[in-house]
């Protein structure tokens, strides 16, 4: 693998005859960035892996050593080289006190720098080389009896044969890590067997491919979705790692990770507790979502059973779906999923879905609907359910199926109410030559008359009575049309038994009477 080099000089001159010559040593090295300041070289550290820094020791704003102490920070174990005047060398107290790899002074020769980027990158390839034989030390036999030393729910001391790894391991402090793919086994579940092995590949080997590169420690691979990671960075550094390799896999490919981590350990005993905190942590992914590092969980997950309420958060839920209210239905649904909702995991949040869905489906059924027709559920416990891997997914898949169901409910409703006006409508025209009135149209219809009355106005947008009253006047202007047909004649036909409230009624609607009509229109 090549070493990368950054270059620092505020000199744009001096920055390009050190990039050439750098270039030029004959060594396995690229040149990641050539920049003019500190600031700009603590950038490139957070995007490129930097192995030897050469930087000027004297620059503006940001001097060599301050920049070095921040890149140590960044990555401790980056080789740093300052070059400086013979008017500098007061700061070569500084570059000792942070541990500077080397120091060249200006004007410096070919054969020192050569000598210099030599010697660094053979002891960046011997410190390369201990790490992979460190890595490399467990067989995969060794691997599994760790694993199992960890999966034992007594902590016992390890075998003799793993003991040193682990006390070497454990010098400066260890953490478990679990890394688990998401959601990998469904979003996977139609493709060929061969796409299955190859995009899983692709992923594992991108997880394994960032472990070694940054140097993160032992990986253990439990299963195809599912890796142990002992730290063999700082604390700091390593969960800094971690959070890079959860953002690394979510960019460069399809699917995510979620990461659980324990706690530093110094001892056996420790690292074994920190295993099984990171187990937990990774459980717990199940309530605060994936594609993200979970830590400690102990604040962050719901206490207590189901409420004693849920059977009415679950009719105001119902009420929210009938009303067509998708923000309350979308409360409803985080009240039970956040206050009612159990800590223990899925098998109480299956039963509360089977406690919701069965509720609504009964209620449902007073109002002749079927929840599972509806929502074309093959059963009762949709095996789309179990496929799930947080409680925000299930949520996520309710909320879709609620808002689809309320939604058709609605439509089915209007449809309804539509059939109904339009049945009206057609009764009063065939009635209209007798006397109509609200309440015997609503025992017709068996209605009552209020919500009778009520339904017709919002749906037609005139009460009841204008519009039969409408209804009646246009079909005595029908009549009015026959010259044939005496006054009084049509006042008897459409059941008017007062000529005189005839007249009134016409005009009022009309602006004129019926004799006014006829003779407008000249009948």
């Amino acid at each position: 693998m090549s070493i990368n080099v950054l270059l620092v000089d505020d000199e744009a001159v001096d920055l390009e005859w050190l990039r050439r010559r750098v270039l030029a040593s004959g060594l396995d090295i690229t040149v990641v960035g050539t920049v003019s300041s500190g600031f700009n070289a603590l950038k490139v550290m957070e995007e490129e892996r930097v192995d030897i820094i050469l930087s000027d020791i004297r620059m503006p704003i940001m001097t060599g050593t301050e920049f070095a102490r921040r890149a140590k920070v960044v990555n401790p174990k980056t080789k740093i080289v300052f070059i400086s005047g013979h008017e500098d060398f007061s700061y070569a107290k500084e570059a000792i006190e942070i541990n500077a790899s080397g120091y060249l002074l200006k004007p410096v020769e070919d054969k020192d720098l050569y000598e210099m980027l030599g010697s660094l990158c053979a002891k960046m390839e011997q410190e390369r080389e201990q790490d992979r034989s460190y890595i490399e030390a467990l067989s995969l036999v060794n691997k599994e009896l760790l694993l199992r030393w960890f999966e034992e729910g007594r902590t016992d001391p390890a075998e003799p044969h793993l003991r040193s790894h682990l006390t070497s391991l454990l010098q400066k402090g260890s953490a478990a890590a679990i890394v688990e793919i998401d959601d990998l086994e469904w979003k996977m579940r139609d493709l060929p067997e061969e796409e299955v092995r190859n995009r899983t590949r692709q992923i594992t080997d991108m997880i394994k491919a960032f472990v070694e590169e940054a140097k993160l420690g032992t990986l253990i691979a439990v299963q195809h979705t599912r890796f142990v990671i002992l730290a063999a960075l700082s604390q700091e550094n390593f969960l800094h790692q971690l959070e890079e390799l959860v953002g690394k896999v979510a960019e460069k490919s399809p699917y995510t990770v979620t990461v659980g981590v324990g706690r530093y350990a110094q001892e056996e005993t420790g690292l074994h507790e920190s295993y099984q905190q990171a187990q937990a942590a990774l459980s717990a992914k199940w309530l605060l979502g994936k594609n993200r590092l979970i830590r400690d969980t102990t604040e962050s997950l719901p206490r207590g059973t189901p409420g004693a309420f849920l059977e009415q958060t679950v009719d105001r839920l119902l009420e929210a779906i009938i009303q067509y209210d998708l923000v309350a239905i979308d409360d409803h649904l985080l009240e039970l999923f956040t206050k009612d909702l159990p800590a223990a995991g899925k098998k109480d949040v299956y039963g509360l879905i089977i406690r919701i869905t069965s509720k609504l489906h009964a209620d449902l059924q007073q109002q002749n609907e079927n929840l599972y027709e509806l929502l074309q559920w093959e059963s009762h416990q949709p095996d789309i359910l179990f496929q799930f891997e947080t409680v925000h997914d299930i949520l996520s898949w309710l909320r879709r199926r609620f808002f689809e169901l309320s939604e058709q409910l609605y439509v089915k409703r209007q449809r309804q109410k539509r059939k109904l006006i339009d049945e009206i409508m057609r009764y009063v025209e065939e009635n209209l030559e007798k006397k109509i009135t609200l309440k015997e149209v609503a025992v017709h219809f068996d209605f009552t008359p209020n919500y009778l009355g009520y339904l017709f106005k919002e749906e037609y947008g005139l009460p009841f009575s204008e519009y039969v009253n409408e209804r009646k006047t246009n079909r005595v202007t029908e009549l009015l049309s026959d010259p044939t047909l005496k006054i009084y004649e049509i006042a008897d036909r459409m059941g008017y038994k007062n000529i005189i409230y005839f007249n009134r009624q016409f005009k009022q609607i009309t602006g004129m009477t019926p004799g006014e009509y006829r003779k407008k229109n000249k009948i």
